[in-house]
């Protein structure tokens, strides 16, 4: 990815976490934080992937990165905690935090919708992003101005027929986000959503397999609102969501 001097400096000596760091959207949001000079903090189930993107990152001449292998349908609130002290002993401070990691879950009918499924994906969708951000709290407010930003969706704010737990878990997501960006209005924190809109990831594929991909948007058109939400641009932007993909 080629920037500008200036552009490069963006999100200098910050410490970025990313979810869902191996591929989609959460990969190219990794290589992009640390193409415009973050420390970028790379959290997946898959070491594989993160490897890739790890080795990417230094092949890009990116700050080396950190890897976190974490399986959140499974991570208990003490993995977060664990966690959480890991990176401050490490990093002394944490700048940014990018819940991207989603689950699609199955498209069908909610009375066909399995208590299993349900709470799968509520475990990864939001039971893990309240557990990770009431950890790390603390470690965002060690930094001078800390971001967190959360990934909505079109059917987390209108419900859709056969979309049933992604749905309610996106509407919990932008709840989540709401209350503590206004539990946070007068601090260094600051609490948004993004709203990706059609993008060309796995996920995508899945909830539309006939659809022509090639007009999608890939994941490095979106960038410019991960960036700007990321960098200090953004210091008086709380408790929104915002369209990568306006309208």
């Amino acid at each position: 990815m080629q920037t500008s001097g200036t552009e490069q400096q963006k999100l200098l000596n910050k410490t970025i976490l990313v979810t869902g760091a191996g591929d989609g959207i959460g990969k190219q949001a990794a290589l992009t934080y640390a193409a415009h000079g973050a420390e970028v903090i790379l959290l997946g189930r898959t070491v594989k992937k993160l490897e890739q993107v790890y080795d990417e990152i230094l092949k890009n001449g990116g700050p080396e990165p950190a890897i976190v292998p974490l399986d959140m349908s499974g991570a208990t609130a003490n993995h977060y905690r664990d966690m959480a002290t890991t990176i401050d002993n490490q990093f002394k401070k944490l700048d940014g935090l990018l819940h991207n990691a989603s689950l699609l879950g199955t498209l069908q009918p909610l009375v066909d919708i399995s208590e299993e499924e349900f709470d799968q994906v509520m475990m990864v969708n939001v039971k893990s992003q309240f557990l990770m951000t009431k950890a790390l709290i603390p470690v965002l407010k060690k930094a001078e101005n800390a971001s967190v930003i959360f990934t909505s969706s079109s059917v987390g704010q209108k419900g859709r027929a056969f979309w049933g737990t992604y749905s309610i878990s996106k509407f919990a997501t932008e709840g989540m986000m709401q209350v503590l960006a206004d539990e946070y209005e007068n601090s260094t924190l600051r609490f948004n959503c993004i709203n990706p809109g059609a993008t060309r990831t796995a996920m995508r594929t899945k909830a539309y397999p006939a659809e022509n991909s090639d007009k999608l948007k890939t994941p490095l058109d979106i960038m410019p609102l991960y960036i700007e939400l990321m960098s200090d641009d953004s210091l008086s932007t709380k408790g929104q969501t915002l369209m990568a993909q306006p309208k």
